[in-house]
């Protein structure tokens, strides 16, 4: 894209970028469709709200199916075109030896936000890369939100970043690779 060209204007180059809906104080980008993440899901700009439709789509079945993350208490708290938030409680069985939350859990949460982010659209995806840098401990107790959202879909492939927070601080960060594998059967 040339300098100044908005992905909704611009020469079509297959390669379409969003901003961050859902990460708190940062305002909504476009899709592939043009529309922001807000429109597409009637809600508030600059932040993720629950899609009826979605309660039915196939992030939302894939998350009903997925026992690993039910069963470390996550929940699915809205899901949208790209963009996912996935909530957590830290128990005790999560914490390290030096009291803070274990790296793992939080990689498990970041991760299926970005799995309910990336099959949101409906074509079976899977994680073929990531990473994750940890900015401040949590501890048992703290509820943790991660927050998925889109950054380029092109072919097959996707990049999406995760932002996992305690109220408004920043626990974690962690960056995804989609991969399309096959089309979801309807």
């Amino acid at each position: 894209m040339g300098r100044g060209e908005d992905v909704t204007t611009g020469p079509r180059t297959g390669l379409q970028e969003r901003a961050e809906p859902g990460i708190p104080g940062v305002s909504p980008g476009t899709g592939t469709t043009g529309r922001s993440a807000a429109a597409a899901t009637g809600g508030t700009p600059g932040r993720v709200t629950p899609d009826p439709a979605g309660a039915h789509g196939p992030a939302a079945r894939m998350f009903a199916a997925d026992a690993a993350s039910r069963g470390l208490g996550m929940t699915l708290q809205a899901v949208g075109e790209g963009t996912a938030s996935v909530g957590m409680t830290v128990t005790g069985a999560m914490v390290n030896g030096h009291g803070n939350a274990h790296g793992g859990f939080l990689f498990t949460l970041a991760d299926t936000a970005f799995a309910c982010a990336c099959n949101s659209y409906g074509p079976q995806a899977v994680g073929a890369a990531a990473d994750i840098v940890f900015v401040a401990p949590a501890r048992e107790g703290d509820v943790l939100t991660a927050h998925a959202v889109e950054r380029t879909r092109f072919g097959r492939s996707g990049v999406y970043d995760v932002r996992i927070t305690r109220d408004d601080q920043v626990v974690a960060e962690f960056r995804g690779h989609s991969r399309v594998i096959r089309a979801v059967e309807g």
